[in-house]
């Protein structure tokens, strides 16, 4: 089944939902199987996800003779049964082109398969499909011992080292054998798809080389986890690079895309529904971080953990689940602060990291 809803029936600003400054033009969400055709030739499908965030958004575009898949959902029995029914509902045209934002498993997952499937090339920022390469030969590898000892410099105490310990090579469970082949998306880089033509736009701090998809023309953009309208995404720190500063590059590329993306573009996110309003959403992303970063200021007014980090930041409980994404978080924000010389940092005798507001 597929639901056609185009701009043309939601053009009456009155009729959108407006929720916290940003307009929300879809009161329906794609059920499995379905699609909903969100401009000519752009369809929205929605997958389910086994995390506490359900569901990713990714988008079928008619491209001549087949199909252009932007993200691909993670690599799950039902993701694969939900892209068949749509598929086949839609005339059984090949998929002929994979284009992924980011190497996430939710977005790469299934790029593989269809590569296999259809024969499909994959295109992808090149930082990013090598990073997904790495990480999935961790998978069925002990945890190492550097994984190790940033986690106790973070704070961990010994139940939580044994949690990242199991829990370590599991990136590449969620995404089918990668090509060995890639085509690089890169910064301008303009690709035509159907009748559209297509800029990338790169942000980074999510993702290292996060690649988004801008339709001036249509006044659309595909922004992965980029933009997202009622969520932050993750920014974290990771034991490969222990001192990266991704929070900032965050900030500018939000800065940047508040500049460069007409409020009157459609953004179609990765998660949450398509909405109007990205200048108002990149300056709330903007001073929610800023806001985090002055209470962690107030907060290591005495020496603090990365672990002690989280009330500053999170409104909610951390728990076992999500400890590990709020600590890479917490030290993404710690290294921002390091960075502006507005804290430091102090290693103890058992190898403990303690900041301290300077």
């Amino acid at each position: 089944m597929t639901i056609n809803l185009t701009l043309d029936g939601v053009a009456d600003e009155s009729a959108m939902r407006e929720r916290d400054g940003l307009k929300y033009p879809f009161d329906a969400k794609p059920e499995p199987g379905q699609t909903i055709e969100v401009a000519p030739g752009i369809h929205w499908i929605r997958l389910p996800l086994p995390f506490q965030l359900n569901h990713i958004n990714v988008w079928l575009l008619e491209d001549g003779d087949g199909w252009t898949v932007v993200d691909t959902g993670i690599a799950s029995s039902d993701a694969k049964e939900i892209w068949r029914q749509v598929l086949a509902n839609k005339g059984g045209k090949p998929v002929t082109r994979v284009i992924v934002t980011h190497l996430h498993p939710d977005h790469v997952g299934l790029a593989g398969w269809f590569a296999k499937k259809f024969g499909a090339p994959l295109h992808m920022s090149r930082t990013d499909y090598l990073l997904c390469r790495t990480l999935v030969m961790d998978t069925g590898q002990p945890a190492p011992d550097d994984g190790v000892l940033f986690y106790k410099a973070a704070g961990f105490e010994e139940p939580m080292i044994e949690e990242y310990k199991r829990r370590f090579g599991h990136f590449g469970m969620g995404i089918h054998s990668l090509p060995q082949m890639f085509h690089r998306l890169v910064e301008g880089q303009e690709i035509v798809i159907g009748q559209n033509r297509w800029r990338i736009v790169v942000g980074r701090g999510h993702a290292p080389e996060h690649a988004c998809l801008w339709c001036p023309e249509q006044k659309l953009m595909i922004s992965g986890d980029q933009i997202l309208p009622r969520i932050s995404s993750n920014v974290s720190v990771f034991p490969t690079e222990p001192d990266a500063n991704p929070l900032q590059e965050w900030l500018d590329s939000c800065a940047m895309l508040k500049k460069l993306i007409p409020d009157d573009t459609l953004i179609l996110p990765a998660h949450n529904e398509p909405f109007y309003g990205v200048e108002t959403r990149m300056q709330q992303l903007i001073d929610d971080h800023e806001d985090g970063l002055a209470k962690l200021l107030e907060l290591c007014a005495t020496p603090k953990r990365a672990v002690d980090a989280f009330p500053a930041l999170f409104r909610t409980k951390i728990t076992t689940g999500n400890y590990g994404m709020a600590t890479g978080e917490s030290l993404a924000h710690l290294n921002c602060l390091i960075a502006r010389g507005q804290l430091k940092r102090t290693r103890d005798a058992n190898g403990v990291d303690w900041y301290k507001t300077t």
